[in-house]
Formats: structure tokens, C-alpha cells, sequence
């Protein structure tokens, strides 16, 4: 079976698979991408791929591997071209979709080829810079751009801009969007600081500091999408099988999509692929997808996972095809958390992204395990979800009953039982599991002294977790505890489906 290349794309050997026509192979290189990783082959590169197809962006993307591990021969071999199965729920409806990507035109080695990275630079057609570096990539450290390369990610792009500025004299219409993707608060408005920092710790001219700021736009930005990445090896062998080719970049990804870009009327005509997918937001201010994306999908993952996992579900996928915790994660999300969010938010988007936020928690090809979202857990409900129950209290003054579910929850998951090697481990159904977390040794303590109701109290009035007194919200301290006696002797399944009863009744 043939490996997946510009010669079995254009002999259109897979009915299976959308593939490129011979004209996208053509089109110039108008985008520099650091980074050669899963979530930029299945969000950016998979957008500006759909754009052109669509005769609305035409341009391909030249990617820079800036790191030293991994090779890229494999781009080399499959002439930049990658199957992305994206595979989801939308509105209840399954959706399966293989595409053959043809965005990519090249990947080069920072270590290997930097000159010839640099000699991008020169290219009148290039107008945007993406990046994932991860988030330790947005960082200043000393750095030389005339290394060969510069050590850190913002050495290479400012050496590269530097190269930019020479190339063109100046020209104040050469400047480039650029967009990192790094998942780092106000990831655009860090970069441009660490790139001007840089500029004078480098010594570098008046002129060129002054046409970094003023011809460069770098943009705030917000990127959603679970992007697995290689699947495995049941799965890769199937797909091989009903794709008609071997592929070694063959890359998994949801149907959800978002890349929310913070951006004026130049960077909307400069993205022009924006149009192309509804996935794609660019707006002046992208708070808004920030405060939905942390409290709604990152806020009902941190309050879900004790309970889920105490419950006897390894997967957020069995989760939602149980009744009872099915029940408990949409009212958590929709009745507790939504009203909650620190932010003005629109009703109707805050709605539509919890919907989709309950599809994609549904989806059957994803399996995201509870006890890796467990990991960190203490400063995840203290970042996520202490604003949203603080400003639920303002908004309402009641209790809120399945945020006091899943904060009893998370009480229950922290009562280390043995240390090992330095790690605290919990038991459940039977079996021990990790806290990773470092207040472990701090609850372990805890629930070797006290009981419930002081636990409770003690943890909750804690400002040190929370930068807050929680026992000062009218009733909350009392009903968590109530729900951690009723975990302790009933268990944690049953004391959800009892509170789900007992609303139900009260409802009729």
C-alpha cells in the first residue's frame, strides 16, 4: 500500500478522503508557522487548507521545527500532505470526515536550515506569522538573534522580523499578523512585550524598534479544539484500510472548533481564511470566548472530575451515557456555572457553547480519562471556579446545589490514604489512584484530624486556597458538608442520584 504523497493525492486514490486539487500544490507561501505540532495541523493549517479550497485564502504555509527533538522526514516523504479525521457530535448528529490537507508547502530545521528560514523573509507574498510553542515557548530568556538560531522561540521571530525590516528597507506595508496560539492569557499582548525587550537587550536600531511597533500587529488569541493526534493502533489500522493509503502524520480531531483572534478590520483582511469557517471569530475584544471556554468547558471538567471518578467512570464519554451523571454535568454547566460567569457574556452564544460543550463531552471517539483531569485539581477550582461561585452568590443568593456537589466531591477525592515515592494515593471501588496535587499532603493531614463538618470548614474558610473566606456565602459550607457525609456513607453515585430525585420530586 502506497504512503500518502502529491502523487496519490492527485491520482485521486482515496474515494474515502477529501483531496486537494493540483492548483492548491501551487499556491504561494504566504504564512510562517513555528511549530509542526497535532493542534496546529488541526485547527490552523486545517482552516487556511478549507480556505483555499474555497479560492478565499491561496496561500500555503511554510513551517519552522524549531525544536531539536523529532525528525521531519515524515513531511518530507508525504510532500507536506496529512490526513485529518475529524470525527464528533454536532446538534446530536455524528459527524465522520477524512481531509487531505495540502496547506503545508514545507517544514525546515531551525537547527539545519536557519538561513533558509531567514531567506523567507524576503518573500513580498508572506503576510502572517502563527506559533505553538507550547507555553513555555512566551518566555524571555537571554538571547543573541544573530545565533544560529537564536536559542527561544521570540529570538527566532524577532531575528526573523529583523531579517524582514532589511530585506524591504523599512517599508511600513511589509509588516506581518502575527498570531500565537500558545495557551497563555493575553498570549499575543506577552509576545510583542518579550519581542521589544528583546529588540533592546540586542541593541538593535531606532528605526527597526519603531517599525516593529508600528507595522507589526501581534494578536491576542484563543484556540479550542481536541486534537488527539495519532490514533491508536486498532484505529490507525482501520482508517488505513478504508483510506486506501498509509499515512505517518495520520492525525485524530473533534468536530468542535474555535480559533477566536482579538483583531481590527487589517487583521480580518489579512486572515481572509476567517471566512471560510464559522469556527474562525475575529473581534476586538475575545474576553468573552476566554470567560466560556474557562468556566463552562474548563470549569465543568475541575467540578465533574472527583465526582465522576468516585462514581466509578474512567471516561467523560461513560459519564454522559449514564443518566444520572449525565444530568448532574448539564445542570452544573447550564444551571450553576452559566449564571456564575464573572463576565458579560452574550445569552444566546453562552447557551450554544454550553450545548456544544455537552455534545463534545459526548463524543464517542474521544476517550479523556477523569483522573488526568484531576491533575493540579486544587489551583484548577480555585482559578476556575471560585470567581463563578463567588459572583453566583451576588447574582442569586442561594445555594448552589451541584457546585456544592462537586466541591464535596473534591473534598472526598483528596483524603490521601498511603504515600509512596513522595506521592499521596487515594482509594476508590476498591483501588488506590494518584493525587496530583500539591496540597495533597495538606488534606491528608486534614482527614487524619478531623471530621466532616470541620474539614469542611477548615478548607472552605482557607484563604490561602482560595483568596477567599467560602464559609462567609450564606449555607454553602453547610450543604457541601452535608453532601461529603452522605459520599462517605452512601457513596458518591448514590448521593448524586438521590439529589437528582429528590429535585425531580420537588419539581412536580
Amino acid at each position: 500500500m502506497s504512503y500518502l504523497s502529491r502523487t496519490v493525492a492527485l491520482a485521486a486514490a482515496s474515494p474515502a478522503a477529501s483531496l486537494p486539487d493540483a492548483q492548491l500544490l501551487a499556491l504561494p507561501e504566504k504564512v510562517l508557522q513555528f511549530g509542526t505540532g497535532v493542534l496546529l495541523r488541526g485547527l490552523p493549517d486545517y482552516f487556511i487548507d478549507k480556505a483555499n479550497r474555497q479560492g478565499l485564502f491561496n496561500g500555503r504555509i511554510v513551517v519552522v521545527k524549531s525544536t531539536d527533538g523529532g525528525d521531519i522526514s515524515a513531511f518530507e516523504r508525504q510532500d507536506g500532505l496529512y490526513t485529518l479525521c475529524i470525527r464528533g457530535v454536532e446538534d446530536e448528529q455524528t459527524i465522520e470526515e477524512n481531509v487531505v490537507c495540502a496547506a503545508i508547502s514545507r517544514v525546515l530545521s531551525a537547527k539545519s536550515q536557519w538561513a533558509e528560514i531567514l531567506r523567507c523573509a524576503a518573500n513580498p507574498e508572506l503576510t502572517v506569522v502563527i506559533s505553538n510553542t507550547t507555553e513555555v515557548g512566551i518566555q524571555l530568556v537571554a538571547d543573541d538573534i544573530r545565533q544560529s538560531p537564536p536559542v527561544s522561540f521570540p529570538g527566532k521571530l524577532l531575528a526573523f522580523l529583523y531579517a524582514r525590516y532589511q530585506a524591504f528597507g523599512g517599508d511600513k506595508t511589509k509588516g506581518l499578523v502575527i498570531v500565537p496560539t500558545e495557551l497563555v492569557p493575553d498570549n499575543g499582548r506577552k509576545l510583542e512585550g518579550i519581542l521589544l525587550e528583546l529588540a533592546h537587550r540586542n541593541d538593535l536600531d531606532t528605526d527597526f524598534l519603531e517599525w516593529l511597533e508600528s507595522a507589526n500587529q501581534v494578536c491576542n488569541s484563543l484556540v479550542d479544539r481536541i486534537v488527539p493526534g495519532r490514533p491508536d493502533a486498532a484505529t490507525r489500522n482501520a482508517l488505513t484500510g478504508q483510506l486506501g493509503y498509509e499515512d505517518e502524520l495520520l492525525t485524530i480531531s473533534e468536530s468542535f472548533r474555535l480559533w477566536a483572534i482579538e483583531g481590527d478590520e487589517h487583521v480580518r483582511r489579512v486572515l481572509s481564511f476567517a471566512q471560510a469557517d464559522e469556527g474562525v471569530i475575529i473581534q476586538p475584544d475575545i474576553n468573552e470566548f476566554r470567560e466560556l471556554k474557562l468556566r463552562l468547558l474548563n470549569g465543568t471538567h475541575t467540578l465533574s472530575c472527583g465526582l465522576a471518578f468516585l462514581s466509578g467512570f474512567e471516561t467523560v464519554r461513560a459519564a454522559m451515557e449514564d443518566d444520572a451523571l449525565a444530568a448532574f454535568i448539564s445542570n452544573l454547566m447550564l444551571a450553576d456555572l452559566l449564571p456564575g460567569i464573572p463576565y458579560p457574556v452574550d445569552a444566546t452564544l453562552a447557551h450554544r457553547f454550553g450545548g456544544q460543550v455537552l455534545d463534545r463531552f459526548r463524543n464517542p471517539y474521544i476517550d479523556h480519562r477523569w483522573l488526568s483531569i484531576t491533575m493540579n485539581y486544587s489551583a484548577k477550582m480555585q482559578m476556575r471556579n471560585v470567581p463563578t461561585l463567588l459572583h453566583y452568590y451576588q447574582q442569586l443568593v442561594v445555594v448552589p446545589q451541584y457546585i456544592s456537589l462537586g466541591f464535596a466531591a473534591y473534598l472526598l477525592f483528596m483524603r490521601g490514604v498511603q504515600e509512596e515515592n513522595g506521592t499521596w494515593y487515594g482509594q476508590s471501588n476498591g483501588e488506590t489512584y494518584p493525587i496530583q496535587d500539591d496540597k495533597a499532603g495538606y488534606f491528608a493531614d486534614l482527614w487524619q484530624r478531623l471530621q466532616p463538618e470541620e474539614l469542611t470548614r477548615t478548607v472552605l474558610q482557607s484563604h490561602a486556597l482560595w483568596g477567599h473566606d467560602l464559609t462567609l456565602l450564606p449555607g454553602f459550607a453547610a450543604q457541601v458538608a452535608t453532601y461529603l457525609r452522605q459520599m462517605l456513607a452512601q457513596g458518591v453515585y448514590a448521593t448524586v442520584g438521590a439529589y437528582l430525585n429528590e429535585k425531580v420530586f420537588l419539581d412536580k
